[in-house]
């Protein structure tokens, strides 16, 4: 009879407590686990504490050990270590962390009432072998966000316990362990916020994200992952959006948009056969063939006229091809827009000017770029320069207003229109609207052939302001300081002329045109035989005109 009342006894012992807690209290160690994270040269960061709070890898912690962190990894109770796959969630005023793990995990329950000011909690710290629990009391709660409770705790807490979590007497997890900077007193955040932290796509531009190397989970919603899709090509973080892309192709195998961003990685480094296969597959698995085929027609597209490194399978032809199979499964005008598109490159201009012009006329494309699109066929056929420039004026003029940004090519194109008729004054209004468009983001070539507009036009302050800024973008080329040099002669700045051709001869030894107008300059400056012999250098290099000028002023 003692023997059994032993047995009893050890076996109620063990149900309330390992040591002398409930035994819900203490089933909770199960679920706490140890955070280390690593730079991206996989020195050690910081290290942490946390709790799963779910079956599949969901996880909570402290924000500070994941900034700044290329990768991380957990220890759970028995040893495992599992790595940390994907951010959920942050809040950096809370200074809270909600991930991913790859693996199962043991979750521990979330409270779902807070604790009252003087209850009894438990922290419940990690431990591989017997559980490591102290006991407190609520010492004042503040309320936020109107549904949850921040603690302050009256305890000193140990520094190896943070973010371990508070629980009640019913094991179910209140917050985890904050220790404050200010006072002796502990705090913890209410877990079940922790656990609503999430992201979304405009989240790949917060400057707390940019921090964390560990990339974003995909949203479950289907917009909102093709949007952090987009989101995360344009981070500049490859290995963000190469998570990004694999997360979206698992999550959404029958949709086109995560092969064609693989693809598209793929061909940006010259794989073009890996992207091929990719397109392939796409083929196989998307629902919409026709997006299938669009996309593996622009992708063709986009490699032939941009890129000219070989890949024999793929050409116009092909791309071609391609687009008419996506409008053979779905007749829309978008999948004929690229096949003209694709006729121009083919140099097709008149089959591509009609494809065009029946677009802007019989569907309900009426794009500003269609009509843009029929100027540059008729440019390319030789058309007169008035039918030309009748097409980009109507191109120009249906822009809504709203979007102005976009005629921005157009006003380009209407401008060396107009300077090759020799309308050089309108063509350099045009290239005035085309950089204000711009916002100054233009380069050296623009100012420079700007410059030739506004020498044409008499206008030769503003040429050489232009020309000073060609210069300023590309200080290493040549031609400009000689256009510069060839300028000031022009309007008798001779002084700044000869400065100009020195530089010029200095970066460009031997360019011939520097040495043309370095011997120019100094005839002008009474340097005369010291130009003559600049000009016979200048002849020496194949200038032609160095010998008229020897002609004229060798005498």
């Amino acid at each position: 009879m003692r023997r059994i009342l032993n047995i009893l006894t050890f076996f109620v012992i063990t149900a309330i407590s390992s040591w002398g807690q409930p035994a819900a209290v203490t089933k909770v160690t199960n679920s706490v686990f140890t955070l280390t994270t690593f730079r991206a040269d996989g020195s050690l960061l910081a290290s942490s504490h946390g709790v799963f709070v779910g079956q599949n890898g969901e996880a909570i912690s402290d924000l500070k050990p994941f900034l700044g962190a290329a990768s991380a990894v957990v220890i759970d109770h028995e040893g495992t270590k599992m790595n940390v796959s994907r951010m959920l969630g942050v809040n950096d005023i809370y200074d809270a962390a909600h991930f991913m793990v790859d693996g199962k995990t043991t979750p521990a329950p979330l409270a779902t009432s807070s604790a009252a000011v003087g209850e009894k909690i438990s922290l419940v710290g990690y431990a591989l072998k017997k559980p490591e629990i102290t006991e407190t009391t609520v010492k004042n709660v503040e309320s936020f966000m109107e549904k949850y409770t921040y603690y302050i705790i009256g305890m000193n807490a140990p520094d190896n316990a943070v973010a371990c979590p508070f629980v009640n007497a019913r094991g179910e997890v209140l917050g985890l362990l904050q220790i404050s900077t200010t006072t002796f007193d502990t705090h913890a955040t209410d877990a079940r916020f922790i656990k609503s932290l999430s992201l979304n796509a405009l989240s790949f531009g917060d400057a707390t994200i940019k921090q964390i190397g560990i990339p974003m989970a995909m949203s479950s919603d289907k917009s909102q992952a093709q949007l952090s899709l987009v989101m995360a090509g344009q981070s500049g973080d490859s290995v963000k959006y190469e998570a990004a892309i694999h997360d979206f192709l698992t999550l959404y195998p029958n949709l086109i948009d995560g092969y064609d961003a693989r693809a598209r990685r793929q061909m940006a480094v010259g794989h073009f056969q890996e992207a091929d296969e990719t397109m392939q597959q796409a083929l196989g698995k998307v629902d919409k063939k026709e997006d299938a085929h669009y996309h593996y027609s622009k992708l063709i597209f986009d490699k032939m006229v941009y890129s000219q490194l070989p890949y024999e399978n793929w050409s116009l032809e092909k791309a071609y091809d391609e687009a008419v199979a996506a409008y053979n499964a779905n007749p829309q005008p978008v999948f004929r827009h690229l096949q003209a598109q694709i006729m121009f490159s083919q140099k097709k201009y008149q089959e591509a000017y009609d494809l065009f012009t029946d677009l802007y006329r019989n569907t309900d494309i009426k794009s500003p770029e269609l009509l843009f699109e029929s100027a540059r066929c008729k440019e390319m056929l030789n058309a007169p320069a008035k039918e030309v420039i009748a097409l980009l004026d109507s191109a120009i003029n249906t822009t809504d207003t709203l979007r102005i940004l976009e005629a921005a090519p157009y006003f380009l194109e209407r401008a060396n229109v107009y300077h090759a008729a020799d309308s050089f004054r309108q063509a350099v209004f045009d290239y005035n609207r085309y950089e204000y468009l711009m916002q100054g983001r233009v380069n050296a070539n623009f100012y420079y052939i700007r410059e030739q507009a506004e020498v044409k036009s008499r206008l030769f302050q503003q040429a050489l302001t232009d020309i000073a800024r060609a210069i300023i973008l590309a200080p290493r080329e040549a031609m400009y300081y000689a256009e510069m040099a060839s300028l000031q002669l022009r309007v008798n700045m001779a002084d700044k002329a000869l400065q100009t051709a020195e530089r010029c001869v200095a970066i460009a030894p031997e360019y011939s045109d520097g040495y043309l107008l370095l011997g120019l300059a100094q005839i002008h400056t009474n340097e005369k035989e010291k130009g003559l012999g600049n000009l016979r250098k200048a002849l020496e290099l194949g200038n032609e005109q160095a010998q008229g000028l020897l002609d004229k002023y060798g005498k």
